[in-house]
């Protein structure tokens, strides 16, 4: 008699799941539409709290899937400007794509890591908000994007930087994804 409770309990689970073992599967979210296969042209304007004026720079930046992973790989340059050429970084990472957002992690050159959250926000917009770690300091972002055609966008980024003194990083880029 002391076992009974146990016993029906164990019954009552064990039937509950072979019930629904004939339910159809749940269905898995759609994966969204950002492409991660992208060339894009970007101007940089830099402002370090406490110094007049700021630094210009354009960038060359490259994204790929690599085959038909979810693994990316990026480059980019310093191709003129104030800071003249090169500093070329370079990051892999992983997305994971899904229905409400894309979480992209990456690690890369210059002591980089870092997290991004990627959505679709609809009517041609998409936004970005995103975390990382370069050379020993913290870096938050934020991005909306505009998509003229599905192959053509806009975008515009701020960035923070802690470090000793504030930095503030504007981006206009023009991107195209093939």
């Amino acid at each position: 008699m002391k076992h009974t409770l146990p016993i029906l309990t164990l019954t009552a689970l064990a039937g509950a799941a072979f019930a629904d073992a004939g339910a159809a599967a749940p269905v898995a979210p759609a994966a969204s539409d950002l492409s991660y296969n992208n060339i894009s042209v970007i101007y940089n304007q830099i402002s370090v709290s406490g110094i007049s004026g700021h630094v210009n720079s354009w960038t060359l930046a490259a994204t790929a899937i690599i085959g038909n992973s979810n693994f990316i790989v990026q480059g980019q340059t310093i191709v003129g400007g104030d800071y003249g050429n090169g500093y070329d970084t370079v990051n892999l990472g992983y997305v994971f794509k899904n229905s409400v957002a894309d979480v992209i992690v990456a690690v890369g050159s210059n002591e980089f890591y870092g997290v991004r959250i990627r959505k679709n926000l609809g009517y041609k917009f998409e936004g970005t908000a995103s975390y990382a770690r370069q050379a020993g300091h913290n870096e938050y972002g934020l991005s909306v994007g505009y998509n003229f055609t599905k192959q053509v966008s806009f975008d515009l980024s701020y960035t923070k930087v802690d470090i000793a003194a504030s930095i503030t990083h504007w981006t206009a880029g023009l991107r195209y994804n093939y």
